[in-house]
């Protein structure tokens, strides 16, 4: 009886994942296909990537450069439109854009003994705007959620870790479930 609820809990394991995943990614596709009104599945996702991809391409564009300076700073005057759009895109921005800031994993001594010790990723490597010397911004992701801390900490209490960011971010957000490879320390010499 053991083994056949061992067997279970492995295909649950196996098996649930896949199937989240599947299922996520099917009603993405469904979703999409009805906002643009396609009854081909999948053709509607296409073309959302395929329209992302020229907006990317006109956005990079000199000229084009002028109407997306003057349609964000339009947006910018608009209070509610501006807090939503404003981090929408500093969020997009961090992960994926030019001015990425989950890229610097870190360990930080939360007790002065160190015994304690917090998993997050410098988002500014100075503090000194709000008159905060010898200081970095923390931020760190909660496990299983789409949130998390940002804290101000002494550099002095910031151990760098040389181990990529997907998988750093990925260890964390598992609540540290996710094999991660080994990090090599650096200290607080940057």
């Amino acid at each position: 009886m053991n083994r056949l609820l061992a067997y279970f809990l492995r295909g649950l394991v196996l098996t649930v994942p896949t199937a989240l995943t599947a299922y996520v990614g099917y009603r993405a596709f469904v979703a999409i296909d009805s906002w643009l009104g396609l009854a081909i599945p999948g053709v509607g996702f296409l073309a959302t990537v395929a329209l992302i991809t020229v907006v990317g391409f006109l956005g990079s564009n000199l000229i084009s450069l002028t109407l997306v300076t003057w349609f964000e700073n339009a947006l910018n005057k608009l209070p509610l439109v501006r807090l939503v759009y404003a981090s929408t895109k500093d969020l997009i921005n961090a992960f994926v854009g030019e001015k990425r800031r989950f890229n610097k994993p870190v360990l930080v001594a939360m007790t002065p003994d160190g015994a304690m010790r917090g998993l997050g990723f410098i988002t500014q490597e100075s503090f000194t705007s709000m008159d905060v010397n010898d200081s970095v911004v923390v931020y760190f992701p909660q496990s299983y959620a789409f949130a998390g801390w940002t804290f101000v900490v002494p550099s002095s209490r910031v151990t760098r870790l040389d181990v990529g960011s997907s998988d750093f971010m990925a260890f964390v957000v598992s609540g540290g479930v996710t094999d991660m490879p080994a990090p090599r320390m650096r200290g607080n010499e940057e």
